[in-house]
C-alpha cells in the first residue's frame, strides 16, 4: 500500500490503454447493456438515499462544488428513468458518456492519487457512490465496482460505513449492475436544493429488506510511516418478518489515509505527499 509515484507519461499511456480495453469490452463482452429510459415511474420504491450537494472541505474551493452540481445535472439526464430489464446490465459510463466541455461539463473536484485537482466533469463520484449504495439495498447484482484507493478526508457527519462507495473515472473505472431477477427495475435520480436523491423502483413490491454494515474496521501505521484504513462491508437480508435469512460479505476495503488518524473532523486537510 506504499504510494507509488508514476510519471505523467506513464499515467497518460495507462489511461489510453485501459480506455481502449473498456471500449472493446462494451462491444464484445456479450452483455446486453440497457439504454431504455422511461419518464413514467414504476409503482414500487425498493430503495432510496440522498446525499448533501455541498460540503465544506478545507483547501477545496466552494466554486468546484457549485460546478459539481452543474455536472450532476447533465449526467442525470442520461441516467434518470433508465429501465433495467431482466438479463440486462447498466454501465455507468456507457450511459453517461465522456464528460466534455462540448456537452456542458465544467471543472469540478477530481480525486487524484491521494490529493485532488480540477477536472472537466469533476464531482460525478458522488453519483456513482449513491448508485452503488442504493443498489446494495436491492436484489440487483453489482458485477463491477472499484473501491477508493485513498481515504482523502476525515469523517464528517458520515452516515454510511467507510468504503461503501464506488469510485469512477471515464471509462475504465466503471460501475456495472446486472438484473438477475425476473422483474424490471427503474433508476430515478433528481436534485433538490440541497440533496442528490436516488431511488430504485420496480414493478413488484419488495420481498426483502437489506441492512448494510461494516466489520473489522481498523486504522494501522505501515512500516514506511503512512497509515492505512481497512474494513469489510457486509449485508443482512431480511424477510417480511424481519428475520435474517442471509448475512453476506459484500467487499473488503483498504485505503491509504491522507491525513493523521487522530485529526479532528473540523481540521479537514488533504496531504498530497
Amino acid at each position: 500500500m506504499k504510494p507509488i509515484k508514476r510519471s505523467k507519461a506513464r499515467i497518460m499511456a495507462g489511461t489510453m490503454y485501459y480506455r481502449f480495453r473498456r471500449h472493446l469490452a462494451w462491444r464484445f463482452s456479450g452483455r446486453i447493456y440497457t439504454r431504455t429510459i422511461s419518464t413514467s415511474k414504476l409503482p414500487y420504491r425498493i430503495s432510496s438515499h440522498q446525499t448533501p450537494l455541498l460540503r465544506r472541505l478545507r483547501d477545496v474551493e466552494m466554486s468546484l462544488q457549485q460546478n459539481k452540481i452543474i455536472n450532476l445535472k447533465i449526467a442525470l439526464q442520461q441516467l434518470n428513468g433508465v429501465i433495467l430489464q431482466p438479463g440486462e446490465t447498466l454501465s455507468y459510463w456507457k450511459l453517461i458518456g465522456k464528460p466534455t466541455k462540448r456537452k456542458g461539463y465544467v471543472e469540478g473536484m477530481v480525486l487524484f492519487y491521494g490529493s485532488f485537482k480540477k477536472g472537466i466533469g469533476g464531482g460525478l463520484c458522488q453519483l456513482s457512490n449513491l448508485l452503488y449504495w442504493i443498489t446494495l439495498h436491492t436484489p440487483l447484482t453489482v458485477v463491477e465496482r472499484h473501491r477508493h484507493s485513498y481515504d482523502v478526508f476525515p469523517d464528517s457527519n458520515r452516515t454510511q460505513p467507510f468504503g461503501s462507495g464506488a469510485t469512477c473515472a471515464y471509462n475504465y473505472l466503471d460501475l456495472q449492475i446486472y438484473n438477475a431477477t425476473e422483474t424490471p427495475y427503474q433508476l430515478t435520480l433528481y436534485l433538490t436544493d440541497e440533496q442528490l436523491v436516488g431511488e430504485w423502483r420496480c414493478t413488484e413490491p419488495p420481498i426483502y429488506q437489506y441492512e448494510v454494515y461494516e466489520r473489522e474496521h481498523r486504522m494501522a501505521q505501515e512500516y514506511w510511516g503512512g497509515y492505512t484504513r481497512c474494513n469489510q462491508i457486509y449485508r443482512r437480508v431480511l424477510n417480511t418478518d424481519r428475520e435474517c435469512i442471509a448475512d453476506e460479505l459484500v467487499t473488503e476495503n483498504k485505503a491509504l489515509m491522507m491525513y493523521e488518524p487522530l485529526l479532528e473532523a473540523g481540521d479537514v486537510k488533504c496531504n498530497s505527499s
